[in-house]
């Protein structure tokens, strides 16, 4: 059994000599985590996949930190849709488009859809999280060889940094994994383990492939009481790629991001607040307010990032995404 307080002192020389700063405490805890196996005698397969994720969302962190600043699309779908079929043309489209909107892409880094989108998006624009696999998933030429393509082990890690990375979700045709991916990043958003962000289901012109998935949605999840009518709010399904880039940047014409602070959701606007929204989001939105609050126009005390917006915060229910999600919406149009 290791001494605690020898341990500390260890710990904290450790992180001096790597030069300490804002995250020496979070990273002592995570030395103390892994001190702590030892003492547990953690079986070694549990050791080494808790060793291999933390070097993959490290190294991912490393590569996403000098982009922090531009916003991204993470794109999904088949790597088996061949180059001559409808969906594959307007996967580059999307790539284009999102790019000319001021996005990057993010994709895992396969061919077919995804390929499609980085060709689109062009190299220098793309993101690639591959996923290693005994069949169907070498890099696309696009994306291969290129400092942003990255490597992962594991479907959980490489999932978390979709999520996490991108600012909005487009999805094309696919698979199993490209339904995991869609129904993973509804469940997030739903529950608010995730930031709000547009979430875009892009059929082939005239296509029945995620108008089917709607029904399925409105007839065996809605129709059940499995989910609320006011979820359906956290997705569109669209037909016409213009369409569907509006959906994602105009989802950002006003909104920027938003944090918790104590007991209050701040929400991060570009334009100042004006009596008529407050007025309208009290009107409309109060059953998503505990304790009988209201929405409010707020300072930046306490939220030291991005100092130069506008904040509304109200104290959240912190179940009803839907209606969040409503709320912005209506920010957006103010």
């Amino acid at each position: 059994m290791s001494n605690g307080k020898a341990d500390q002192a260890l710990i904290e020389q450790l992180i001096a000599q790597h030069g300490g700063g804002e995250n020496g405490e979070i990273v002592a805890d995570m030395i103390r985590a892994a001190l702590r196996l030892l003492d547990d005698k953690a079986d070694r397969l549990d050791v080494k996949v808790m060793a291999s994720a933390l070097k993959e969302l490290r190294y991912a962190s490393k590569i996403f930190t000098p982009y922090r600043a531009k916003r991204k699309v993470t794109v999904f779908g088949s790597a088996r849709t061949l180059p001559e079929a409808e969906e594959y043309r307007q996967a580059v489209e999307f790539g284009k488009a999102a790019v000319a909107r001021g996005f990057m892409v993010i994709t895992g880094g396969g061919e077919g859809i995804m390929g499609a989108a980085q060709r689109g998006a062009g190299r220098e624009n793309s993101f690639g999280l591959n996923i290693r696999l005994p069949f169907e998933q070498e890099p696309n030429e696009e994306i291969a060889g290129d400092s942003k393509l990255i490597n992962f082990k594991y479907f959980f890690t490489r999932k978390l940094c979709f999520m996490k990375e991108s600012d909005a979700l487009a999805l094309f045709p696919g698979g199993f994994g490209t339904h995991d991916e869609g129904f993973e990043a509804l469940t997030l958003i739903q529950t608010g383990k995730s930031q709000p962000k547009p979430v875009v289901f892009i059929d082939r012109p005239r296509g029945t492939y995620w108008k089917t998935w709607w029904r399925f949605v409105e007839d065996q999840l809605l129709d059940r009481g499995l989910i609320s009518r006011d979820d359906l709010a956290l997705f569109k399904v669209t037909d016409d790629i213009g369409e569907a880039c509006d959906e994602i940047v105009n989802f950002y014409r006003n909104y920027h991001s938003s944090r918790y602070l104590k007991d209050q959701l701040v929400l991060r606007v570009k334009r100042p607040v004006s009596d008529s929204l407050l007025a309208t989001l009290n009107e409309r939105f109060s059953d998503i307010c505990v304790n009988g609050e209201k929405f409010q126009a707020a300072t930046g005390n306490g939220d030291d990032e991005h100092t130069g917006l506008h904040r509304i915060a109200f104290p959240f229910n912190r179940s009803a995404y839907g209606r969040l999600r409503m709320v912005i919406d209506v920010i957006n149009q103010h």
